[in-house]
């Protein structure tokens, strides 16, 4: 079902851009040299570029990265990054950001980074920081017959919010996403393009990362990366399975920070014009159709539900 809540008044300001896909995500952690070594050697991502306090990794998609590692005090979402056309767009959104009333943290500019790129900054309703770009240095497809059993791309990013209603208000009215399926009223699935989701909400106790999930290209690629973690003695938190909401595969672990990652394939793909919205009940055969995973484990549900999360300096609203 559509839900209305979250739907915009006629008179409340235009989303501040069109966003393209779901770019990277940056995880902080104090464990960043193993997380980052994790993520190169048994995952199957590429390094791209490493200083002292980071690493930047790629997936086999035309992302010049899809993952950043950096040291910190504590794990936490360091930025979720999302594409947009061009540089007009970020203009535009830096001006539709103010009718919306966020500061921005970093005015349109050239990104001093790796990938380099034109964006800009901001922090959404519980300090998550937000950044918006064109123009990154884009690389060729590092498998192009889709042979290799690692990832494609960042295929969703899943987050404890504690306030559902307000967070997707946000990413609908504000960022322009659409909310695909709920989850009764504990999960909110958020899509900026044709994949089912690349946002999720989780209502929680405290703002955290959830868990962050790799696209493998297909179900044979995802079976087979499942086994190669095994082989790395990676057993699975939660999975094999398939997920009701988003019909996508699934297998969880956590990597040496604690944090926890997915391996996904599959993903619906949403035609505008014929997708109704629907809420889907909470039973562990809608969790997971195949009948394979069960239910996550009480293990499984404190990983996902992490550590809170203070946000980005000076990003709470």
């Amino acid at each position: 079902m559509t839900d209305h809540r979250t739907s915009s008044p006629a008179d409340a300001p235009a989303p501040v851009a069109r966003l393209r896909s779901l770019r990277s995500v940056t995880l902080h952690t104090p464990h960043a040299a193993a997380t980052a070594a994790f993520y190169d050697e048994v995952w199957g991502l590429t390094p791209v570029e490493r200083d002292g306090a980071a690493a930047w990794l790629r997936g086999t998609g035309s992302e010049h990265h899809i993952l950043e590692v950096r040291e910190a005090e504590r794990n936490a979402v360091g930025k979720i990054v999302f594409s947009v056309g061009d540089r007009r767009e970020v203009d535009s959104a830096a001006r539709r950001l103010a009718g919306h009333g966020v500061r921005l943290l970093t005015e349109p500019t050239a990104l001093d980074q790796p990938g380099g790129g034109y964006g800009l900054r901001f922090p959404d309703p519980e300090g998550r920081l937000i950044e918006l770009s064109c123009e990154v240095e884009a690389v060729a497809p590092g498998d192009p017959e889709g042979r290799a059993a690692i990832p494609r791309k960042l295929a969703h990013v899943v987050l404890n919010t504690v306030d559902i209603e307000a967070a997707c208000a946000f990413y609908t009215r504000v960022l322009g996403m659409r909310i695909s399926d709920w989850s009764e009223r504990q999960m909110a699935f958020l899509r900026c393009n044709t994949d089912h989701h690349s946002i999720a909400f989780n209502q929680a106790e405290w703002t955290s990362l959830n868990h962050v999930a790799y696209e493998m290209t297909t179900i044979d690629h995802f079976m087979r990366g499942v086994g190669r973690l095994r082989h790395h003695g990676q057993v699975p938190l939660w999975g094999p399975g398939r997920h009701g909401p988003g019909n996508n595969t699934f297998s969880y672990f956590a990597d040496p920070a604690g944090l926890v990652c997915e391996y996904t394939s599959e993903v619906d793909q949403v035609e505008e014009d014929t997708w109704l919205c629907r809420t889907w009940r909470r039973t562990p055969e809608l969790s997971d159709l195949w009948g394979t995973a069960g239910p996550p484990s009480a293990q499984t549900r404190a990983r996902m539900a992490g550590i809170p999360d203070p946000g980005t300096p000076g990003g709470r609203t």
